[in-house]
Order: structure tokens, then C-alpha cells, then sequence
């Protein structure tokens, strides 16, 4: 299916014809095999039936977890840079999350009632069909009239899709694993939000210092604020929203609820000084540690949380723990490697400075492997808590990685080209179409790909500049 349609781009009739003679396909197939298998041979009382995972739910997890947690993500990246493989890309990742998808309803083995990964499934799919064929639409260049105007607005929810893929493939794949095992139902619902949205918080944090501290250093001067007035607003906002939502008002104060709601209270107070203190009194950006100085403090408070299993106790003492040492690396960073400067080098940042972002990494998986059903299920299965630790920091060092290898994609192919050969002076080779060549190439790719913020739209709808570029793209 994959190589046709790659080859279909090079003719958009024959592109368009093949599109909706797949789309013709897929909705057959899911006719014909789609299945409900909500409630059956699932004892009373329980969400999941007794049977093993088989061979084909293991290949749908397969599957889905290389499209949408690996190759789309890269195939993103590649469109933002304008490389040739950004279809191929895609194409490939998309035919994977299809026959990924009606795997899913094609198993037999265990057994679900009705779940969220299901019900979730049908939007993130519609998402990723949208974004394929709002990049064929604009691949046929369609100009004329009516369309030409609305064309802006086409490329911007291609970018939008485009860019909101990621995040919504994340949370599918944590229902498709909760899902799995039968957790986070009825009164562990409440506990496995605070986990899983909190870990995947951190998680965001330190891939947002990784932009930051590689690619991002540019946007943040150009905002005229200092990255600590970012982080000390979301702390802010963030520690308002759990001083009012970590209690039920009306009902009888407990442990938990004292805790984490003074926990809210201090980080809606810190996160006031945090803003205060991140300009100077000329109004210039200046850097503060109240943002490290809070994550310190919340790695404490977790590293002492009650818990009933020893297992537990641990995993969450090293939780804290970990916390506790991305605040004080940051507070470090920021005092005594940077001192209070906004940045070393994009290209050749501090070596230091990569540990308070892989900590964030490293506490997110943590917290979200801590729930009290995985505990349980860990405990009783004799996991001790030294290997369970081990394994979350090498999904740590493998989100680390995978972050890192995207950065770089970008960043080597978008940089302003020093040396006319293809092979850069650190000995990276820039991917086809991307970055550092003439004008006239970045002209023909922005014209090839039109994503949205490398092109202006306004300059190709005056005819002048249409007819410049024709003729560059011709030369």
C-alpha cells in the first residue's frame, strides 16, 4: 500500500484517485471486520477477562507504538525542515497506525469491557486521516479563485494537526497500557489521574528545557522574557488549580488532602516570586532559581508521602528524590555554570546542563510507575523495587534519547550553512532539502512542502513574486 502511494505523489491525479480508493478500502475493511467484544467471557465484576495478551494484540501494540511514537514524530520533524522524506515518512507511519488500528478489533485472547483506548481510538485515527489529507490537498496546489484564499487556513491546521499529533498519540498509548492491565477503575480512577498527568507534566517540563537549552534560545530572546517568567506562570497557574481541586470541599480533611494541597498553596506563592523576579528594574529578562527552588521542594514532600507497600514506599522515595536533584542541578545551572546569563551556546551547551533536564524525564516515569495497582500487581509478582527503578530510568534515557535525536534533525538542517560542502565540520550530513542551501533551493522547497511558518502566504498571492519564483525554481 505504501509504495504505490508514494509513488502517486509525483502525479497529484493519480495521488487523489489513490486516496480515495484507500479511503474506500479502510471503510470496508472496517465494516467488515470490526468487531464488539465489550463484556464477553469477563467474569462479574471485572474489566478484563483472564486470558493472555495473543499474538496480534501484541503486534497492534507493536505497531502502533513505531508509527505513532516513532515514526510520525520524525516525520514531523522532517516536514518542519523541508526534507524529501517527510512523505515517504508519513505515508509509511500512517499505513502502519491503519493496519495497527483494525488489528486492534481483530484479536481474540484477553478480553475488554467498553474503555477509554477504545473510545479514544476513532478521534486520534480521524486526526491523523485529516492531517493526510490536508497534505495531499495542498500537495495538488489548488490555487485558483476561492481555494487560493482559503488556502492559509488549510496549511495552518496542517501544521496544527501536524504538531498536536504527538501529544495525543502519547495519551493514547497510556490508556492502551492501563486498558491492557484493567487499572484505573472506580476508586483508583482519581489517584491514577494525579500519576499520569502529573508524571507526563514533568516529563513536558524537561522536553521543553531540551528545546529550550538546543533550538530555542532565539524565540526566548525574542519574547523579552526570561525563561524562569514561563515556568513560575505555569507553577503558578498549576498550584491554583490543585489548592481547590486536591480536597473534596465538604467532606472531613485527610493525610493525602492536607498534603497536597499545601503543596498547591506553595506553588501558587512561589510561582508569584518566581514572576516578580524575572525581570530586572530596567524591565531587561533575568534569570532566578524559584522554579528549581519549587521542584526541590516537591521532591521532599513526595520523597516522605505514606504509602501502604514497601515496594511502593521505595519507588516513591526515589521519586522524590530524583525531584529533589533536577531542582538542585537546576538551581546550580542557573547560579554557577550560567551565571544568571540566559544561555552558554545552542551548539555546545554545558554538559551540566543536560542533567536537570533528564531528571524531569527520569521523575515523570517514575511517578507515573508508582500508581497503587502497579505496585500491587509488582509486589505480589516478587518484583523488588531496585529492578523496577532500573527500568524506568532506561525508558527515561530512551525518551532522553529520542528527544535528542529530533533536536538535532532539526538543528543541523535549519542552521545558517558555514562551509559549502554537503558535510558539515562536525561530520553530519544534512538530509535532502534541508536547510543551509541556496535561496533558490529553500524558495522551490517552501513552494514543494508549504508548511506553515517557513512559507508567507501573503508573498505568493502577488503575482510578481509568483512570477520571480517560477523563474528562480526554473534556473
Amino acid at each position: 500500500m505504501a509504495l504505490p502511494l508514494c509513488r502517486s505523489f509525483a502525479d497529484p491525479p493519480r495521488l487523489a484517485k489513490n486516496f480515495v480508493i484507500y479511503t474506500i478500502i479502510v471503510l470496508l475493511i472496517s465494516r467488515a471486520s470490526a468487531h464488539e467484544h465489550h463484556g464477553e467471557g469477563i467474569p462479574e465484576g471485572m474489566v478484563i477477562s483472564a486470558e493472555p495478551l495473543d499474538i496480534i494484540l501484541w503486534i497492534h501494540i507493536g505497531l502502533q507504538v513505531l508509527a505513532f511514537g516513532l515514526i510520525l514524530p520524525m516525520g514531523m520533524v522532517l516536514g518542519i525542515i523541508h526534507s524529501r522524506l517527510h512523505v515517504p515518512v508519513q505515508v509509511f507511519g500512517t499505513s502502519l497506525g491503519i493496519i495497527g488500528y483494525f488489528l486492534g478489533h481483530m484479536h481474540g485472547g484477553r478480553q475488554f469491557k467498553k474503555n477509554i483506548h477504545g473510545v479514544f481510538a476513532n478521534p486520534l485515527m480521524l486526526m491523523l486521516l485529516s492531517q493526510v489529507g490536508l497534505g495531499i490537498y495542498l500537495r495538488l496546489h489548488l490555487e485558483r479563485g476561492y481555494q487560493g484564499r482559503i488556502r492559509r487556513y488549510f496549511v495552518m491546521a496542517h501544521s496544527i494537526l501536524g504538531k498536536a499529533l504527538p501529544v495525543f498519540s502519547w495519551v493514547q498509548m497510556l490508556f492502551g497500557g492501563i486498558t491492557a492491565l484493567g487499572f484505573c477503575r472506580a476508586d483508583h480512577m482519581g489517584q491514577c489521574l494525579a500519576h499520569f498527568i502529573m508524571g507526563s507534566a514533568f516529563i513536558a517540563y524537561g522536553i521543553m528545557l531540551t528545546i529550550l537549552l538546543l533550538v530555542g534560545q532565539a524565540w526566548l530572546k525574542r519574547t523579552g522574557k526570561s525563561q524562569e517568567f514561563f515556568d513560575s506562570a505555569v507553577i503558578a497557574v498549576w498550584g491554583c488549580v490543585n489548592t481547590f481541586t486536591e480536597h473534596r470541599w465538604g467532606q472531613p480533611w485527610g493525610h493525602s488532602d492536607l498534603q497536597h494541597t499545601s503543596m498547591g498553596i506553595v506553588w501558587w506563592c512561589a510561582g508569584l516570586v518566581g514572576i516578580w523576579l524575572s525581570r530586572n528594574r530596567d524591565g531587561t529578562p533575568k534569570r532566578n532559581i524559584i522554579p528549581g527552588f519549587v521542584i526541590l521542594l516537591t521532591g521532599y514532600a513526595m520523597s516522605s508521602h505514606k504509602q501502604a507497600l514497601m515496594l511502593s514506599t521505595m519507588v516513591h522515595t526515589v521519586f522524590g528524590y530524583t525531584l529533589m536533584g533536577a531542582g538542585i542541578t537546576r538551581i546550580i545551572e542557573i547560579s554557577f555554570v550560567l551565571r544568571d546569563k540566559p544561555y552558554i551556546s545552542e551548539e555546545n551547551p554545558n554538559s551540566f546542563q543536560y542533567v536537570p533536564t533528564f531528571l524531569l524525564y527520569a521523575s515523570g516515569f517514575l511517578f507515573m510507575g508508582a500508581t497503587e495497582e502497579q505496585m500491587g500487581l509488582l509486589s505480589a509478582a516478587g518484583v523488588s523495587h531496585v529492578s523496577y527503578i532500573l527500568i524506568l530510568y532506561s525508558l527515561a534515557f530512551l525518551m532522553f534519547l529520542f528527544v535528542h535525536v529530533l533536536l538535532h534533525i532539526y538543528a543541523v538542517n535549519t542552521a545558517p550553512e558555514k562551509a559549502t560542502s554537503t558535510i558539515n565540520t562536525n561530520g553530519h550530513i544534512r538530509l535532502p532539502n534541508g536547510g543551509g542551501g541556496s535561496d533558490a533551493r529553500h524558495v522551490r522547497d517552501a513552494e514543494e512542502f508549504e508548511l506553515e511558518g517557513l512559507m508567507s502566504e501573503e508573498e505568493d498571492d502577488v503575482p510578481e513574486n509568483r512570477k520571480k519564483r517560477t523563474q528562480v525554481v526554473e534556473d
